[in-house]
């Protein structure tokens, strides 16, 4: 979950924070006798991402999360490797995830950017269609990150092998109709709309006579949690859309027949698509329960050992080679692809993030010195932040439950992964965070680290001076865990599960009578 940092310094000051960039090098350039043989091909290989939101990486602290721009960057390139054309497209709304940032946010949104289109020139991409939000920073820094832009009605024709490809880009029907035949007039065989919408808007505009699209990929959703799974809508011009924040990849298969047609979509890899949509349940089940918490050590190993074999049985069945059915015919068929935890990296996308990581928590750091601002007090009888400290003093028997809970380990989780001044992280990870009588600054988080006793049950400073029922939250509901085990974060938390790992003697539960057995 994204947290706000305050601030209303100006960000001249900056400019020497982040270390200098050095411009990445060129994808590699196939060779004349390799981009000869790729000319005539028999078909060829679409990747697309969409609705990424800025996110580098999985955010969240489960099992098996997946994302990431390296293992992205390990199936376009991998499948680069082989004998067909390959083409890697970017539908839009995927350099931010918010429409604005304040200044406190600014160096590492700028900074994540910057890494997310050094990783796409990596991969190779050919077009990229543009969302609201990737203009957080306005048009000026979006140009300057030099990625080939497709604006709203254009199109774009691309060699593809024996074939060509049009990607068009449209906010509306009329829109993506017109910029259809532009592909088309241009000598297009397959077209590819990418549609600033919904998947529900985009099913609406598929229906669109003689819309001159061969295939619809919706590339914004509605909400930040509204583009949780993967989904292809079968209709005389199917319907896509992508799971968000970098979580899967789409591929398209195109296979040609002996003389150009109208493109159909195979009804022959719908076996496969039943196939990986068990394995997709499969996967749901056994994750859900490798995210257990207190799961046996020795069960936790024979599930995850199933995980990654389903894994790989998936991942075969998306590799495994297209070809056009019978006849004379063109065709294709869309694959999604998770990209799961256990799917490897490519090394230089990996040293991308790598490098993003190193220096957005030491940029965070620094502008929280030279500019934070600490938390407004409390209004007027109400509490304030006072932490741990003060709270053991009169409930001292609570203590041994909450150090045995991960709550005690949020900060020094975020250490481990060298993300302790990430503001996307923090939030969630430090009591009382942004909050009146809280902590707003990453340079005076001592004392405050871990999920304490103040972030379940509220500002304490009132009931320190008054202990009293009145003046703290009690047992506090599932409404509040939410805030921070959200979908993204714990895709698998289920509150009845989750509370009675946090109880314990003098914490929800009656203290033990020493004596008594």
């Amino acid at each position: 979950m994204r947290r706000l940092l305050g601030g209303l310094a100006l960000l001249a000051a900056l400019s020497g924070c982040s270390r200098k960039e050095a411009s990445p090098p060129a994808p590699p350039v196939a060779s004349r006798a390799e981009e000869s043989a790729k000319a005539d091909a028999p078909g060829a290989l679409l990747f697309f991402s969409a609705d990424t939101r800025g996110y580098l990486g999985p955010c969240g602290c489960s099992e098996n999360m997946r994302g990431g721009i390296d293992r992205a960057a390990f199936q376009v390139l991998e499948a680069r490797k082989g004998t067909l054309p390959v083409l890697y497209i970017d539908g839009g709304d995927s350099l931010f995830g918010e429409p604005s940032f304040t200044p406190a946010q600014v160096p590492q949104e700028e900074r994540k950017a910057k890494a997310l289109a050094e990783a796409m020139k990596r991969m190779g991409l050919t077009v990229r269609a543009l969302g609201e939000l990737d203009d957080a920073r306005g048009a000026e820094f979006r140009h300057g990150l030099g990625l080939p832009e497709l604006n709203p009605g254009a199109a774009k024709v691309l060699p593809a092998g024996a074939r060509k490809v049009g990607v068009v880009s449209a906010t509306d029907a009329a829109g993506l109709k017109q910029a259809s035949a532009k592909a088309r007039e241009q000598g297009a065989s397959f077209v590819v709309g990418l549609f600033h919408g919904t998947l529900q808007q985009a099913q609406e505009v598929a229906v669109t006579p003689e819309l001159g699209a061969d295939l619809v990929l919706a590339t914004h959703t509605a909400t930040e949690f509204s583009g949780e799974e993967n989904k292809l809508v079968r209709e005389a011009v199917p319907v896509v859309a992508l799971q968000s924040k970098g979580r899967s990849l789409l591929r398209v298969d195109l296979a040609y027949g002996p003389k150009p047609s109208r493109f159909t979509l195979q009804k022959t890899a719908e076996d496969a698509e039943r196939e990986a949509a068990s394995i997709e349940r499969r996967l749901e089940l056994l994750n859900r329960e490798v995210n257990l918490p207190g799961l046996l050590p020795e069960r936790k190993k024979l599930q995850q050992q199933k995980i990654d074999e389903l894994v790989a049985r998936r991942q075969a069945l998306l590799n495994a080679p297209v070809t056009a059915p019978a006849g004379d015919s063109d065709s294709f068929s869309v694959r999604f692809v998770p990209l799961e935890s256990t799917l490897p990296s490519h090394p230089e996308a990996k040293a991308v993030v790598s490098a993003y990581d190193a220096d957005v928590g030491k940029m965070n750091l620094e502008w929280a010195k030279a500019h934070g601002q600490d938390c407004p007090a409390p209004e007027k009888g109400k509490a304030a932040f006072v932490g741990n400290t003060s709270c053991r003093e009169c409930h001292a028997e609570a203590f041994p439950s909450w150090e045995a809970s991960k709550h005690h380990e949020a900060w020094e989780t975020l250490e481990k992964a060298g993300k302790q001044f990430h503001l996307n992280c923090t939030g969630c990870h430090v009591t009382g965070w942004e909050q009146p009588g809280g902590v707003c600054r990453l340079d005076k988080v001592a004392g405050r680290e871990d999920v304490g006793c103040e972030s379940c049950h509220g500002p304490g400073s009132l009931h320190a001076e008054d202990p009293t029922p009145d003046n703290i939250v009690g047992p506090p509901g599932r409404a509040l865990c939410v805030t921070c085990h959200n979908p993204e974060n714990s895709p698998h938390f289920d509150f009845a599960t989750y509370l009675p790992r946090i109880l314990g003697p003098g914490h929800g539960q009656p203290p033990e009578v020493k004596g008594k057995p």
